[in-house]
């Protein structure tokens, strides 16, 4: 198991929840733009947010950040460690750095300093496009091992400072690469692991390349907080990193919808009803199998497992609750599953 580290009011690693990050992709000096894409992210289930600090505005930047934010927050530097030790000063609740390129030992034993003071982690990125040229070299080019040798190269560097709140990050965009490291990572050492597949792309592809790489790591007892990067607005990040978690078992709370993929017998619009009865339950967050099945010969058998759903049929369908025999309905069978789906959460509550 790996070792807890405390960010803002949450604590992660030692086996506590999976915590869910993104990153605004706003100017960090505009702190209000910044701040509006933080609370969209919070609002949508983002438990950590990091913004990029680049310069000394940045860094100044993050007093205001810090204290409107209904999120912990953590500071992206690179090359500089004053603007990391402005950040830490500022109230940032996690430091990402890179210790190869902040300057020398000497500048990592200053942050890992201001970083103890003021009771912060530091999370170590590595990816494999900033893997060391002696690694490459040695190695023939990137490789797993490659990436954790640089990562752990690194993390001595803090410990010599006498420092051990760290996290590590082993990102590839290369998915078969970004879980053979991380698991390598898991058996090597104890730190808290930052789970995610680096430049995944856009939402679809991307999605399908996160949810390959962090579902496998995950399913393996591997990660302690999850990042899906994708290009563009980052609040998918968040709802494709819910998903994830749903889907493997971590996270219980709202509703899981099941539906069937159609076939010939379906005499139902289904994708569209599906799509009502996702999008009217989206606020729920009472843990809840709903489903939508395209026909009454099966349907409600092959969703056994759900706690309400609605099978159709020809102007009709079959709605069936856990433990009840199924009733026909008639009308607008999404309206019709989403008040009844509406009354068993509250009953639930």
């Amino acid at each position: 198991m790996t070792h807890t580290v405390t960010v803002g009011r949450l604590k992660m690693g030692g086996g506590n929840p999976i915590l869910i990050q993104s990153m605004t992709n706003t100017d960090t000096r505009d702190v209000e733009a910044t701040l509006s894409q933080i609370r969209a992210l919070a609002a949508h289930g983002c438990d950590i947010v990091r913004v990029s600090v680049y310069d000394e505005e940045c860094a100044a930047a993050v007093r205001a950040l810090v204290d409107a934010s209904p999120v912990p927050l953590v500071a992206d530097i690179h090359f500089n460690h004053r603007l990391a030790i402005m950040a830490a000063e500022n109230g940032i609740s996690k430091l990402r750095i890179n210790p190869g390129n902040i300057g020398g030992e000497a500048h990592v034993r200053m942050l890992a300093d201001c970083a103890r003071a003021h009771h912060i982690p530091i999370r170590i990125g590595v990816n494999s496009g900033s893997v060391e040229k002696d690694i490459l070299a040695r190695d023939g080019g990137v490789t797993a091992q490659g990436m954790l040798d640089s990562a752990l190269r690194h993390a001595r560097m803090l410990e010599n400072a006498h420092f051990s709140d760290i996290v590590l990050s082993l990102k590839a965009s290369d998915v078969p690469t970004t879980v053979q490291v991380y698991r390598l990572a898991a058996k090597a050492c104890d730190y808290p692991l930052h789970v995610g597949v680096t430049e995944a792309g856009l939402p679809g592809q991307g999605t399908v390349k996160s949810a390959i790489g962090i579902g496998a790591l995950l399913l393996d007892g591997i990660g302690d907080t999850i990042r899906v990067s994708l290009t563009g607005d980052p609040v998918p990040e968040v709802d494709a990193a819910i998903s994830i978690l749903r889907a493997i078992g971590l996270r219980k709370d709202g509703v899981q919808l099941i539906a069937c993929p159609t076939c010939g017998r379906t005499r139902i619009p289904l994708p569209e009803i599906a799509r009502r009865v996702e999008e009217g339950l989206s606020d729920l967050t009472v843990p809840l199998k709903v489903a939508v099945m395209g026909c009454v010969v099966n349907g409600p058998g092959e969703a056994r497992e759900a706690d309400i759903g609605i099978a159709g049929g020809d102007g009709k369908g079959a709605l069936f609750r856990k433990g009840e025999p199924p009733r026909t309905v008639e009308g607008d069978l999404a309206e019709i599953l989403i008040r009844e789906a509406r009354r068993m959460a509250s009953e639930m509550q």
